[in-house]
């Protein structure tokens, strides 16, 4: 027999048990080459810039998200014993979501143009060290998983909804966690409340009961706040951009005049064709150690980018979310305009990054309340809930710092000319 405990700074201990044969399936996954990689992976990306404490990794979020959901197991068995059969399927899911992230996570895969999703199926299949446990537990885990990772195909809906949907185990743990790291409070969730609150509808799909309903608007509002206070903040806009223009100049000087290893040749010039052993070679260091040679060896406009980001000496960002796309637009060209007589590069320093986000959708997974008569849609049970429904747009203007002050001049001279609102 074997056990372990993770001490995690959120969900206390993290026990796994080896007589227990999903666990075991677990225990030897998170061994496994593909899933310490994931160590290596910042669950924010850039946003350490921003948040200094944003540093936690893929692999701390994976666990938490493995030991919510096997809570949420424990909890809808009570309703339905027959659930225990997707016991694999669900702790493999839960703990391999991330499995097939990019360096830098979301913004990796912007700047390398890469989906998770699709990676995470396919190491899963693919790689030995995650493909063999999965089937040693039951036969056919391993591709159920991968199906349910990549297409959203599960056999049974309630388990679908705990690894993905509008209140799945995986923005149970990123909220909390994200909230904690980056020292927000807006995270804050009654998790308890949460979870003892799960049921099944008579369909058999996930469904809240009533006593649940202000836990549950709350987490929506959460989500809500920390979308628009953390994971779209300005700077992480303005990190992400420099990261694309970065990367986008490296790929054009091509091969031949910057200094990269093999895997790295790949991922720049070919990452439509890389291997699984290439993609795993991979991760933030060995992203950060070519950042750190382009700084120094690179052809100016790629050097300046590195240094730019390494030393955080960031660009500045406007929020232009009143204007029209038209006059959005004419903002873009004024701030190309000083950038050029500054000395510098409009294609490089200027641009709008665009964001939307939706707070609540009902009709991709949406909730549903049921208490042993009646099963309605959440928004209907609540108005605070059907306010999250309209989208939330963020229009940024990136540009540089030396022309910050005299743009907003400018974009006020244009406001007289034009009669825009006032920004």
């Amino acid at each position: 027999m074997s056990q372990r405990t993770y001490h995690d700074p959120l969900h206390h201990g993290i026990s796994l048990n080896s007589e227990k044969p999903a666990e075991a399936m677990v225990m030897e996954l998170i061994d496994s080459a593909p899933f310490q990689r994931l160590r290596r992976i910042r669950q924010l990306g850039p946003a350490y810039l921003t948040f200094h404490g944003a540093e936690s990794s893929r692999f701390t979020h994976s666990l938490g998200v493995f030991h919510l959901a096997r809570k949420a197991l424990d909890r809808l068995l009570k309703f339905d014993s027959s659930l225990e059969k997707f016991r694999g399927l669900l702790y493999g899911a839960t703990l391999l979501h991330d499995i097939g992230h990019a360096p830098l996570s979301h913004t990796g895969e912007e700047i390398f143009g890469l989906k998770h999703e699709h990676w995470s199926a396919r190491l899963i299949r693919e790689h030995e060290q995650l493909r063999r446990p999965l089937e040693n537990l039951s036969k056919g885990t391993a591709n159920a998983v991968a199906e349910l990772l990549a297409k959203g195909n599960s056999p049974n809906s309630a388990i679908k909804a705990l690894v993905s949907s509008q209140l799945d185990c995986d923005r149970l743990d990123y909220l909390l966690r994200d909230s904690y790291s980056t020292g927000t409070n807006y995270g804050q969730l009654d998790l308890e409340r949460i979870l003892s609150a799960l049921t099944l509808a008579p369909d058999g799909g996930l469904a809240i009961h009533p006593k649940g309903l202000m836990a549950v608007e709350h987490y929506l509002v959460v989500r809500n706040l920390m979308y628009r206070s953390v994971y779209n903040h300005r700077l992480n806009e303005v990190c992400t951009w420099l990261l694309e223009q970065l990367i986008s100049t490296a790929r054009k000087l091509g091969p031949k005049k910057i200094w990269h290893d093999n895997c790295m040749k790949e991922w720049l010039w070919g990452a439509d064709q890389i291997n699984i052993e290439t993609f795993l070679a991979n991760d933030d260091l060995r992203t950060g150690y070519h950042l750190l040679r382009w700084k120094e060896q690179a052809p100016s406009p790629l050097a300046e980018l590195c240094a730019r980001f390494l030393n955080r000496k960031l660009l500045k960002a406007l929020t232009v979310d009143i204007l029209k796309r038209t006059d959005q637009l004419k903002a873009l060209t004024i701030a190309r305009q000083l950038s050029e007589q500054k000395g510098e590069d409009p294609d490089l320093f200027c641009g709008i990054r665009y964001q939307k986000h939706h707070g609540y959708e009902p009709y991709l997974g949406g909730l549903r309340l049921w208490d042993g008569h009646n099963l309605i849609a959440l928004e209907r049970s609540s108005e605070l809930v059907k306010a999250l429904i309209t989208p939330a747009e963020n229009s940024w203007l990136i540009h540089p710092k030396e022309i910050h002050v005299e743009l907003k001049e400018k974009l006020q001279a244009l406001k007289a000319d034009t009669s825009l609102p006032k920004i």
